[in-house]
């Protein structure tokens, strides 16, 4: 990883963001972006003093959704701080692969509010490309003439974790040399608010939302609906070394499974988180003793934090108490197809820096829960290898590996 980019909750670039994870900054508030007062769920985790045009064209970024305002922020930082000038790659050989869970749903809503209230006249003929959640990683390849792989993947929560697994895949099969990855998601709106409140999946902790999510914590409520975009930038080891490109941490695995169980309750044995961590840890060529760090789904729902700790201890045994594990959407709430992405940066940060953000909100343990989750404090720790699990609605399960850089 050579480049990185962020706009999240908790900052809108990589050292606000890494400093707020390790001081336990909650970017979770009460919702600004439309009424919620007589809703039952009033609080997410919303993108903070973000102004599009500090890397779109204005008249540009009024034909984009803002699920597209995100994945181009996060692009450009990771493309300018990976130093990918145009002599310095081949176009050709750079791709693109940048998912969403739900693509620009605000564009859907408001488009829908027109076609029902006015006529089918007034429909945008940018609804399409403003809502589609592919057209990420093509503005992306066209604002730079990148001309390698490009597309996206959707798997829910798991999706921009597939999306860096698959990129890695494409260079190691030699079809880039480089690939800009990773997820963006915008769908804080009335409509996904409903959605995941109906179906109970949201924290209601409304009186104090800072302390709404808590990932592990006996009181759990529910996730808090998050907004944002992680982006990387993942180059073949010696085609970065020829520029002297800087190295973050170096992707050593890829698992994925499927649960084949439920449409959204986890494996109650963890069966398929199990498989997913198992195929990475198998293909970074790691011994289980060598692991120090997990950055946990974590999503401070009742099911997924048991189910999880169960898929843990079932993969490292004893080890797995001697694993620091953290769940930082405690802090920025859950980016749903942005959240792999965010989560497979901070792991990496923790292997550069060797530091370990913490879980907060973590006051009353859960006995299904017995593993050291990082409570609220960040700590420092030698980390040589590290995993990012990611597990999303349908059964889908994608795990990273990742280890520090020796140069």
């Amino acid at each position: 990883m050579t480049g990185v980019g962020v706009i999240s909750p908790i900052g809108n670039d990589v050292p606000t963001f890494w400093s707020n994870l390790l001081n336990g900054v909650s970017g979770v508030d009460i919702i600004r972006a439309f009424p919620v007062d007589e809703l039952p769920v009033k609080i997410g985790a919303e993108v903070k003093n973000f102004d599009p045009t500090r890397w779109i064209e204005l008249k540009e970024s009024k034909r984009m959704d803002p699920v597209t305002h995100y994945g181009i922020a996060a692009a450009e930082q990771a493309i300018q701080d990976a130093g990918l000038t145009e002599s310095a790659v081949n176009p050709e050989r750079v791709g693109v692969i940048v998912g969403s869970g739900i693509g620009g749903i605000q564009t859907l809503e408001a488009q829908h509010s027109v076609l029902i209230n006015k006529s089918h006249r007034f429909i945008s003929p940018l609804f399409i490309p403003k809502m589609i959640p592919d057209i990420i990683p093509g503005h992306i390849a066209i604002n730079h003439g990148y001309m390698g792989p490009n597309y996206s993947v959707t798997s829910a929560c798991a999706t921009s974790s597939h999306t860096i697994g698959i990129a890695m895949r494409h260079i190691l099969g030699g079809d880039a040399d480089i690939v800009i990855t990773g997820g963006a998601e915008a769908s804080i709106s009335p409509l996904s608010l409903a959605g995941f409140t109906n179906m109970k999946a949201l924290s209601r902790r409304n009186d104090d939302p800072p302390k709404a999510s808590r990932p592990f914590e006996l009181n759990r409520d529910g996730f808090v609906i998050g907004e944002g975009s992680g982006i990387v930038v993942l180059e073949e080891l010696e085609h970065a070394v020829r520029r002297s490109a800087p190295v973050y941490a170096e992707i050593t695995g890829y698992g994925f499974s499927g649960d084949a169980y439920h449409i959204t309750a986890p494996h109650p044995e963890g069966k398929g988180q199990a498989l997913a961590m198992q195929s990475a840890i198998k293909m970074s060529a790691t011994n289980l003793e060598d692991f120090a760090y997990i950055n946990a789904h974590g999503t401070s729902t009742s099911l997924n934090d048991k189910t999880e700790t169960i898929a843990i201890k079932s993969v490292f045994g004893k080890q797995a108490y001697n694993l620091n594990i953290s769940s930082t959407k405690s802090m920025t709430g859950h980016l749903l197809g942005a959240t792999g992405a965010i989560e497979f940066i901070a792991l990496c940060l923790t292997l550069k820096h060797q530091i370990i953000p913490p879980t907060i909100n973590y006051e009353e343990p859960d006995p299904d829960c017995d593993l050291n989750y990082t409570p609220n404090r960040a700590v420092e720790r030698k980390i040589t290898n590290g995993l990012s699990n990611n597990f999303g609605f349908g059964g889908h399960n994608a795990v990273l590996a990742a280890k520090k850089f020796e140069s």
